[in-house]
């Protein structure tokens, strides 16, 4: 009994989710009536005395249905039981019943009826229709096979095919009934629980906007808190509805700032110990605040604890480890990422290299290590650095508006350019402070760490600035670190009026970018060879005597081929050398490209050569290798899935926790990261060796210090399991399997 309320309680609690996609909780409400309707169908036949192979259908019928019900509901694959369920229905269920319960006379039109209904309520699209049609069909042949065959349909008495009817249409009208009112309290039901939490984020919105307008210099900190812990809930598999709570515990994180004093909060410099305290009072503060939301108990959690250490040094309990709730140790590495990517009055935002030092750093110190990991990952997914404070650039009206005098004296921030096709409109104004001049547009492709231009000597050198050239919309360029530049010009007129629209298109293939320029009179369009294909490319507008307004940017979704831009330079490589058993590797970014698959075996070892490319700078600009499974043995190949990712620094990432990983690293004869560094730079000899038992993996290797020793669990149905090298920054060559 006690484990028949436990099931009925979560299922109300599903149903009832308005966090949860009502198509799915709609199968399951439907699935239970269906269920209710065929296991009193039952009894129904047996006091009617229907035959005994139409008895056995419903039993076997139903018990099959109910365990797959339960099992998809547990192991949460709603959307394919749909698929499964209309299946069996169309094409198994609804036949045996047809023919065992007396065919187009008796009963069974009208429990067909209740299929008919059941697919058109959990399906949906074009489906939908698909599956109305082939039910249709799958009844048609049953009625002309009954009518020509008819031994094939089990009969009995016409009083029991007449009461069978009555109860049929009694027991199905009922339960479509019962739904259709059901379903109308869901969505009723729905709409009321929106609206409460609409007026609850309004609410909450409001509180933040207030006390972020007290601190000038975390504008839009709490929001971005709170969109990372949620990133960071999603990575650690929580429920939508998890996420959802996570969300608003981080918005409201720093509530309690509403009661320290603005002189405190905006002071520039070091404050005062006394200061600090007054500061940390903030936590306890707003746990208060918020503990009187008693409708929501745990909104406080995150205001009270997000400055807990995991090491216990943190503030207002001094607790330690797994004793901090697990809501304020994903706050505490989201708040902390984001401070490092905010400007202070003190520092401009951190760059990314940086962050992730500093995060590698608090790792099992001041942050959870879990949570640690899956932020260093969110960092690699976040490529064009997104995920950071996005300042409005000085002479920037909301983003869309630069006037630049003289060359160069202003430049938009970077627009990252990859195999994506960018779109970049934007209107071309005259400078008014520069009457009589005719404007000059013109972008730099650049890169750097932050994404901006710089002519700073000292941030050239901290940012790693690197131009490669300019080029100006009326077909000049001038080139400065690229290799080449072609441009092919059509048109020969000026562009007239106070105003011109011009349209920038912009791609890269490893070391090759192309740009179009189009205005209303002419086309410019340049081919540019990088130095390299390691290096970032971004766009900088900028120009001379001109205002540049109304930009807008667009990103394909598909890449474009390899083929799309003429090489106008050889490639450069750096595996032109003798390869081993397999074809050797240059890995120009993060896991850009990786060997192909190599089936694990016990005692199996790979040996192979590593250098790290020369515009490699961090510390993970080295070799890691992915245990996977995929149909065709490719990394990110036909059903991929992703068990492990081991980096040679020691850092690693397990993907959809299809998967157990035990990662242990030994640096007892480490020496500092600057010899890391070095020691990739130089290149060197590498093994890899694995131990296999049934889905048990244990992978080992050691280099300059740090000793590796990963275990991996496969949780799941795989196939064949296999190894692939992939890094970042680097070239692998020589290499073999023993």
């Amino acid at each position: 009994m006690k484990h028949f309320r436990k099931y009925y309680n979560r299922i109300e609690n599903y149903i009832h989710d308005s966090s949860i996609d009502i198509k799915n909780r709609t199968f399951i409400l439907f699935s239970i009536a269906v269920l209710i309707a065929l296991y009193v169908a039952i009894p129904c036949g047996l006091i009617m005395k229907e035959p005994v192979s139409a008895t056995i259908s419903t039993v076997v019928g139903a018990v099959i249905f109910t365990v797959y019900l339960i099992y998809s509901f547990k192991k949460n694959c709603i959307v394919r039981a749909k698929t499964v369920i209309s299946f069996v229905l169309i094409f198994l269920f609804l036949p045996a019943m047809f023919f065992t319960n007396g065919g187009a006379e008796a009963g069974a039109p009208v429990w067909l009826l209740l299929g008919t209904f059941y697919i058109t309520m959990i399906l949906e699209g074009r489906f939908k229709l698909i599956m109305l049609a082939c039910e249709a069909v799958v009844l048609g042949v049953c009625w002309v096979l009954g009518f020509y065959f008819p031994k094939l349909v089990t009969e009995y008495s016409r009083a029991g095919n007449y009461f069978d009817s009555i109860a049929g249409m009694l027991i199905v009208s009922g339960i479509i009934c019962l739904l259709v009112t059901f379903y109308g309290k869901i969505i009723s039901r729905d709409e009321e629980s929106k609206n409460v939490q609409r007026l609850f984020a309004q609410t909450a919105m409001a509180l933040v906007n207030a006390i972020d307008a007290k601190d000038k210099y975390t504008h839009g900190h709490s929001s971005r808190v709170a969109e990372y812990s949620k990133k960071i809930a999603q990575q650690a598999g929580k429920s939508p509805a998890e996420c959802e709570e996570i969300y608003y515990v981080a918005l409201l994180h720093d509530v309690g700032k509403i009661g320290i004093p603005e002189a405190i909060i905006n002071k520039e410099g070091k404050l005062t110990d006394e200061e600090f305290n007054v500061i940390k009072g903030h936590s306890e503060l707003g746990a208060q605040i918020l503990q009187s939301i008693t409708e929501y108990p745990y909104i406080s959690i995150g205001a009270h604890f997000h400055h807990e250490r995991y090491d216990g040094k943190g503030y207002p309990m001094g607790m330690k480890g797994t004793d901090i709730p697990e809501i304020a140790r994903i706050i505490s590495v989201a708040d902390s990422y984001d401070a490092m990517t905010s400007k202070r009055s003190y520092r401009d935002v951190l760059t990314q290299d940086k962050v992730r030092e500093e995060l590698i750093k608090g790792t099992g110190t001041q942050f959870d290590p879990e949570f640690a990991n899956i932020m260093l990952h969110l960092m690699d997914l976040d490529t064009e650095y997104e995920m950071r404070e996005r300042e409005e650039i000085k002479n920037f009206s909301g983003k869309t508006e630069l006037v630049i005098k003289d060359r160069k004296e202003e430049v938009a921030e970077g627009i990252w350019i990859n195999q994506y096709m960018t779109t970049i409109d934007l209107t071309i104004g005259v400078d008014k402070k520069g009457v009589g001049h005719t404007p000059k547009p013109s972008l730099i492709l650049f890169d750097a760490l932050d994404g901006r231009y710089h002519d700073d000597p000292d941030a050239i050198k901290a940012l790693l600035y690197f131009e490669y050239c300019e080029l100006w919309f009326d077909g000049r360029d001038v080139m400065s670190g690229a290799r080449k530049i072609e441009k092919k010009l059509t048109g020969k007129g000026e562009e007239k009026g106070n105003f011109a629209r011009y349209r920038i298109e912009a791609c890269r293939v490893k070391d090759h970018a192309w740009i179009r320029i189009t205005g209303q009179e002419r086309t410019a369009e340049f081919i540019v060879a990088l130095p390299d294909a390691t290096r970032y490319a971004y766009i900088g507008l900028t120009g001379e005597h001109c205002r540049i307004s109304n930009v807008r940017t667009h990103k394909a979704e598909e890449v474009v081929k390899n083929s799309f831009i003429p090489r106008i330079a050889e490639e450069i490589s750096y595996i032109n050398v003798p390869s081993g058993d397999i074809p050797n590797v240059q890995v120009d970014g993060y896991r850009t490209d990786s060997t192909e698959g190599i089936p694990v075996k016990d005692g199996m070892s790979i040996t192979f050569h590593t250098k790290s490319l020369p515009t490699a700078r961090l510390v993970w600009h080295c070799p890691s290798y992915v245990i996977f499974s995929a149909k065709d043995g490719k990394v990110f190949g036909e059903g991929y899935q992703e068990f492990s990712l081991v980096r040679l620094d020691g850092e690693y990432w397990q993907g959809e926790h299809l998967a157990d990983n035990e990662l242990n690293v030994n640096r007892q004869d480490f020496k500092s990261w600057d010899d890391w560094r070095n020691y990739n730079l130089e290149g060197y000899e590498c093994t890899i060796t694995f131990s296999r038992e049934g889905k048990r993996i244990v992978s080992c290797t050691e280099n300059e210090g740090i000793a590796i020793r990963n275990i991996t669990e496969v949780k799941v149905d795989s196939g064949e399991i296999y190894v692939a090298i992939s890094g970042d920054q680097v070239a692998l060559t020589n290499i073999r399997i023993h």
